[in-house]
């Protein structure tokens, strides 16, 4: 791929990854009054804490006796809120590029960011908060799939135009999947049918009395059985997949849109093809400022490696933390001063905490 001619957004810092260390990475950075934009593979914030984990509580949060995935990510969002840093989700990084340096003099190569969403960021520094990777969707075991994707096979939500007035059928026994079957019966599709191994399905009482009520009205079609092979039509469109059920008979089941919704699962992806050092699928850093292997490039959280490094929230607070001001000191060219949030009218205005008055 190749950046983009005057379409990308400027910005000091791109962070990549939403989950706890993107998040106060980003915070740190907009307290030095670094322009940051986040992105990440997810629909939501929060990483792995919002998807592995959202209900259970954790226990070594400083300040918190007890706290959920959930309730840690929302109360990072929310102390992010008064910095307005814009957070693009749903997106996959697969680019990652140095730019050529604007003069002799430019000694730190600005960094171009492609996702597969289009967006384009342009940035003087990056942070990449991957944590165990990207949460890719899980692929069907149908490799001829691939050559309708993102015509007829989605793996993420297309706009609801996509499957209006046409025959959808959603394959899956996640709570994403029967989701997204009840939504997609509601907005105009001409048929839904939910296509899994067997009638039982991973999710809890009321959203499996909501899809039983749909099927006793008609809504959606369940069908039982295993995707094995895909059907063309003489213009090469996709119009059928063939399934197998659990005797081994087989049956075609007819389609215009498929949407497969297996689960997530965790890829270093294009990561591992950035042309960085990496030990056993980590990021070398240097443990003082997170610097990776590449002048400009940081990581911080579980995608890290560095001697002593521990695989904990709190550490990667602390990463975010250095991290962030190696930055700050690398882009303004002097050290940041010592500043403390409870006493410094900077950083006090910064979050909107200062009486109007008293404001800078």
């Amino acid at each position: 791929m190749k950046p983009a001619d005057g379409t990308a957004i400027d910005t000091d810092v791109a962070v990549i990854g939403a989950g706890p260390a993107g998040l106060f990475a980003a915070f740190q950075l907009g307290l030095q009054e670094l322009s940051v934009h986040v992105v990440d593979s997810l629909p939501h914030a929060g990483g792995q804490c919002a998807e592995l984990y959202p209900d259970k509580p954790i226990y070594d949060v400083p300040g918190w006796p007890a706290c959920s995935g959930h309730e840690l990510t929302q109360g990072l969002l929310r102390q992010l809120e008064p910095l307005h840093v814009p957070l693009h989700l749903g997106q996959v990084v697969q680019a990652l590029q140095a730019l050529p340096s604007a003069s002799a003099e430019d000694e730190a190569p600005r960094w171009w960011l492609q996702t597969d969403g289009g967006l384009d960021l342009h940035a003087r520094a990056v942070v990449i908060a991957a944590g165990v990777g990207a949460f890719l969707p899980r692929p069907l075991a149908v490799p001829e799939l691939q050559r309708w994707e993102g015509q007829q096979v989605f793996y993420r939500d297309p706009p609801p135009a996509a499957w209006l007035d046409r025959r959808v059928v959603v394959v899956g026994g996640t709570a994403a999947a029967v989701q997204l079957a009840l939504r997609v019966a509601d907005s105009g599709a001409a048929s839904v049918t939910l296509l899994h191994r067997h009638d039982r399905f991973a999710i809890d009482a009321e959203l499996d009395a909501q899809l039983q009520s749909a099927i006793g009205a008609g809504w959606i079609r369940l069908a039982l059985g295993q995707p094995i092979g895909a059907l063309a039509d003489d213009a090469g469109q996709l119009q059928a997949l063939e399934v197998a059920t659990a005797t081994d008979e087989r049956y075609s089941l007819p389609l215009e849109v498929l949407l497969p919704r297996l689960g997530l699962h965790p890829r270093l992806g294009p990561l591992a093809h950035w042309g960085l050092a990496l030990q056993r699928k980590h990021l070398v850093v240097d443990a003082t400022t997170l610097q990776t292997s590449q002048p400009g490039l940081y990581a911080v959280g579980d995608i890290t490696h560095y001697p002593g490094k521990r695989k904990l929230i709190v550490c990667a607070f602390h990463e975010a933390t250095l991290a962030a001001l190696a930055i700050t000191e690398q882009l303004r060219g002097a050290p940041v001063p010592l500043e403390y949030t409870t006493t410094s009218p900077r950083l006090l205005a910064r979050l909107g905490r200062l009486p109007t008055a008293a404001r800078p």
